[in-house]
């Protein structure tokens, strides 16, 4: 009986330290980005002239006041938490499926999210009164999260069978799904009218415009809470490349795994896109470019890769609000900029895996 044992630890040291002197630097631009986002904007408030104030003891004026704390602090937040979760739900998924082309709309959760926001904006006028004035204007991104979550939990069903999740029959059921909930999506903007399709257009694009501190309060602790778990999950996902029946001889309770990796990408996930719409390429560039980096041990992936998703959503987003302004960009627009270039090139130095 030969014994066989996981040793946790990296054997490439130069790797360990260039990825933790990675998260020092990821840190230190989430800051400066972070900085540069308050101070960014329409309007001519800017952050060092605030601080100067604030050290001098003069109070900051009302339109300050509300620029600074209403308007651009929980937008920079959102911004931060939207791109750490779409970020680390790449990281996880693409360990996850063993494919660095995977990314978090596989599980569900956009599609499902897509369709309840569709919902809500065609068929939202014909709800009850009390129960409108109950949601509010929160009746959009609570019918994206609910639906992104009712389609994660079908879609895990469909591919669950005596206990045992198929990778393989989620990926399938995912585009199945996915080509599904489009065309009930198709139906209803058939049937919408000229507003409404406004509406919907700046939605699936994606934008931060409407973060508030009621919205921040509700999404906020679900992205956090999921990404910080995730970050357990690298030992687990390390194991798994080298395969789910060596995995499980070396200790690894696969099928755990699994269910946390599938639950923290969907409330990773349907958090962000119930608050911010349908913003790509950030779950499937920020992890691959982390790879290539330094290298593909999970345990420093995924919280890399949430630092750099968050500092890359929000850089997005200062650029969408004044590269035009004072009209704003939907911030799914700059992502694609950004991101397509950068996954034409992941797909060139992976053919081999596309052709397969």
């Amino acid at each position: 009986m030969v014994s066989v044992s996981y040793n946790s630890e990296v054997p490439f040291p130069n790797r360990v330290r260039r990825a933790r002197r990675l998260t020092w630097v990821l840190a230190v631009l989430a800051v400066l980005v972070s900085v540069f986002s308050l101070s960014s904007g329409a309007t001519t408030v800017s952050l060092p002239d605030m601080l100067s104030k604030w050290v001098s003891g003069q109070e900051l004026t009302r339109i300050e006041r509300v620029v600074l704390f209403d308007i651009r602090l929980p937008r920079l937040l959102t911004g931060l938490c939207v791109g750490a979760a779409l970020a680390m739900s790449g990281a996880v998924l693409q360990g996850l499926f063993r494919n660095p082309l995977a990314e978090p709309g596989i599980v569900g959760v956009s599609a499902g999210a897509g369709l309840g926001a569709i919902l809500a904006i065609v068929l939202g006028g014909m709800l009850p009164m009390v129960f409108l004035g109950s949601v509010g204007a929160h009746l959009v991104p609570v019918a994206a999260f609910v639906f992104g979550w009712a389609t994660t939990i079908l879609l895990y069903r469909v591919s669950t069978r005596q206990g045992q999740t198929s990778i393989a029959t989620m990926l399938l059921a995912g585009i199945a799904l996915a080509a599904m909930t489009g065309a009930v999506s198709g139906l209803l903007i058939y049937v919408a009218d000229d507003d409404q399709l406004r509406d919907l257009t700046f939605w699936g694009l994606g934008s931060l415009a409407g973060a508030s501190w009621v919205k921040l309060s509700v999404a906020a602790p679900i992205m956090l809470i999921a990404v910080l778990g995730a970050g357990f999950l690298g030992k687990g996902l390390n194991a798994l490349a080298l395969g789910e029946a060596t995995a499980h001889h070396i200790g690894i309770e696969v099928q755990r795994l699994k269910n946390l990796a599938i639950l923290a990408v969907a409330a990773a996930t349907g958090a962000a896109v119930a608050v911010s719409g349908g913003i790509g390429f950030v779950g499937i560039v920020v992890p691959h470019l982390l790879r290539l980096a330094t290298g593909p041990d999970h345990r420093a992936l995924l919280p890399n890769a949430a630092l750099l998703g968050a500092s890359l959503l929000v850089l997005a987003d200062m650029i969408s609000r004044t590269v035009v302004a004072p009209s704003e960009l939907p911030i799914g627009i700059v992502t694609a900029v950004i991101g397509s270039p950068v996954f034409l090139w992941i797909l060139l130095r992976q053919r081999n895996v596309v052709d397969m």
